[in-house]
């Protein structure tokens, strides 16, 4: 969430292509009126929804003022409800109609001659993937991305850009006919959240933690994603997707990138996305016999998480019977620097798991040499540093402390601060910040069209091995457990062993 103390945006509309849908009204919609709760948007602003849905503005309003009421992050104001409803307007189509992009153009004349926004646009593609090409090139046609004298005109991308190396690389492609590389901000909601943000801060504004991020001191780095839901409503997409293609080459990847990277020159947007694709572009592809030995994946069988019995994956709505998408993926990956050669890097992700955590474990190496006679050095545990991203955002640093009592034994402890202590909690989506950024500008929290490729650079090998040597042993882990146990072997084999999945 942006400080309150930031400025605010200039004049704008936002335009939300899919208006009509759920994250339109779960994430979209409550995130501007946190912006402008937070007073981080100006007087002349509008927003503008658009979907193939048949209704008029009155009806979009009155589906708006309930959308918030059902789904804000905390309790609503009627009088700012009021002012974001009578900023909001509304038009049907199709994304592939000419006609309908030509009444789009005229209601954004409207708002721009009653709120005074400019002409400045940010449109926000909240729809299928299949349809982002032919938005973009319908806009472009429209004259709605074509920037004149101190307009901006910018448009959003969610995920998935694409579903291997080759379809992104195509999608790429149609986007910069009709779009520069400064317009085109491809969001990823992970980076929107405070610890992701934060571990900039952590790293380069405190000389303590530098000097020790390298290869001398830290031993290897795990990062986790996991969930103990299913795959819910999602089935039919998750399906055809997967873990691999859902998580890893967007949301995990730029965890690793913010983690690896080297110092920026500065703060701005190219100086830090240089430096996040310079990361991507030094891992060590896995290809042929490298992906049996350094990716594992799974699929959920039934089983209890917590309290609830839970079916296996394959029991799923609109899950083919005998499917054999994994539900679970984990990777070993090298990056080939000076700074972290010899640091194996280990992504794990996947649904059904024990609980729902997102986190970043630096692990350090043990000290070289015993000094405590009643602890053994290879019962120390190590230190490590934890980013915890979700569900309680923070970070905790354990190391060892003297146990009380006449013998110099050693024992582990912790040094733990929490958002929520600290800051207080602040009702948020994760995508404030994001929104305002593009309005203001700052792409230093979107990919580049680069980083995009290489993540499905590294994942497109992975997905043509699994593809051509279908799993015979799913489903392999019972909903609610750590994973598939050749996941625990991954680690073994470098005499390593994971995190346990559980909430902080």
């Amino acid at each position: 969430m942006p400080d309150h103390s930031a400025a605010p945006v200039g004049p704008c509309a936002v335009v939300i292509f899919g208006a009509a849908g759920d994250l339109t009204k779960r994430k979209l919609l409550p995130s501007l009126y946190n912006l402008a709760s937070c007073r981080l948007l100006p007087d002349s602003f509008a927003i503008v929804g658009f979907a193939r849905t048949e209704m008029d503005t009155a009806t979009y309003r009155e589906k708006l003022r309930q959308d918030l009421a059902a789904h804000a992050t905390s309790e609503v104001d009627p009088a700012l409800v009021q002012h974001l409803v009578d900023r909001s307007y509304y038009v049907s189509g199709s994304f592939e109609d000419p006609e309908a992009y030509e009444r789009l153009a005229e209601m954004l004349r409207h708002v721009d001659q009653t709120h005074g926004t400019l002409g400045n646009y940010l449109h926000y593609l909240a729809i299928a993937p299949n349809y982002f090409a032919e938005a973009a090139r319908q806009l472009y046609h429209a004259g709605l991305v074509r920037e004149r004298d101190a307009q901006w005109r910018r448009v959003i991308v969610e995920k998935p850009l694409g579903t291997d190396l080759e379809s992104a690389q195509a999608l790429n492609a149609e986007l910069r006919k009709v779009l520069t590389e400064s317009q085109t901000y491809r969001i990823d909601h992970y980076l929107g959240k405070e610890t992701v943000q934060n571990l900039l801060v952590f790293r380069f504004g405190n000389g303590m933690f530098e000097p020790t991020w390298n290869r001398r001191y830290i031993d290897h780095v795990q990062i986790t994603v996991a969930e103990s839901l299913g795959v819910e409503a999602r089935g039919g997409y998750y399906d055809e997707a997967g873990a691999l293609r859902d998580m890893i080459p967007n949301h995990m990847l730029q965890l690793l990138s913010l983690c690896a990277m080297e110092p920026p020159t500065s703060f701005a947007a190219e100086a830090v996305r240089e430096e996040k694709a310079k990361v991507l572009r030094s891992i060590q592809p896995l290809s042929g016999e490298r992906v049996l030995t350094h990716a594992v994946r799974g699929q959920y069988g039934p089983g209890r998480v917590g309290t609830e019995t839970v079916p296996g994956y394959r029991q799923e709505p609109r899950v083919k019977e005998r499917s054999n998408t994994e539900t679970y993926a984990a990777l070993r990956l090298s990056i080939d620097n000076w700074r972290w050669a010899d640091v194996p890097f280990y992504l794990r992700t996947g649904k059904r798991l024990a609980a729902r955590t997102s986190e970043i474990a630096i692990q350090f190496r043990r000290p070289p040499l015993t000094l405590f006679r009643d602890t053994p050095v290879e019962k120390l545990a190590p230190n490590q540093l934890i980013v915890r991203i979700q569900p309680e955002e923070g970070i905790s640093l354990r190391f060892g402390a003297k146990i009380p009592g006449p013998s110099v034994r050693v024992g582990p402890v912790a040094m733990d601060f929490r958002y929520r202590d600290h800051f207080g909690l602040t009702p948020s989506t994760g995508y404030e910040t994001l929104l305002y950024d593009c309005m203001k500008g700052d792409a230093t929290l979107f990919q580049r069209a680069d980083t995009i490729e290489a993540g499905w650079g590294i994942v497109t090998p992975v997905l043509e091995v699994w593809k051509a040597l279908p799993a015979r042993n799913f489903p392999n882990y019972a909903a609610g457990s750590q994973g598939p146990v050749e996941a625990d072997e991954l680690l073994a084999r470098d005499g390593r062993k994971w995190r346990p999945i559980e909430l902080p």
